[in-house]
């Protein structure tokens, strides 16, 4: 949050915060929320939550991975993204969508790894450390 524009979160994040987002994902979209922990330490977690709240877009979701920076590039979140991923497609979901704040040249990877092709680029839709960031759309369809 305070050394990368990977998220659009401006302040650190409460452990009540965090509790009550995986709740809200859990319980009332019945979706993932997976955790990769290591010596008791939270270093990883991907989930997917809904995408729009239009009846029309019950098929399709969002899916996010984020990492403690220190074990990026380990595969971890490619263990984490693929397992999240391996769960929605037996989950009835047609289309999956991946934002990514750019540059952000892993997480292109990571995306494109896993067959999601991108299909948008939002121009200066965010703002953080004093600059504006385009958001790119990578979409995985399910058939």
């Amino acid at each position: 949050i305070l050394h990368t524009h990977s998220t659009f979160e401006t302040e650190p994040v409460s452990s009540t915060e965090m509790e009550t987002r995986i709740k809200r994902v859990q319980e009332d979209f019945q979706l993932p929320w997976l955790v990769f922990e290591e010596e008791g330490r939270v270093i990883g977690y991907a989930y997917a939550t809904q995408w729009k709240s239009r009846a029309a877009y019950a098929q399709t979701i969002e899916t996010t991975v984020y990492l403690q920076h220190e074990v990026c590039g380990k595969g971890i979140g490619s263990k984490l993204y693929q397992q999240l991923v391996d769960e929605l497609m037996t989950s009835g979901y047609h289309a999956i969508l991946g934002g990514i704040a750019l540059p952000n040249d892993a997480s292109v990877a990571l995306h494109e790894k896993l067959g999601y092709v991108k299909v948008a680029q939002l121009m200066e839709v965010g703002y953080k450390f004093d600059r504006r960031v385009d958001v790119g759309y990578w979409e995985l369809l399910f058939k």
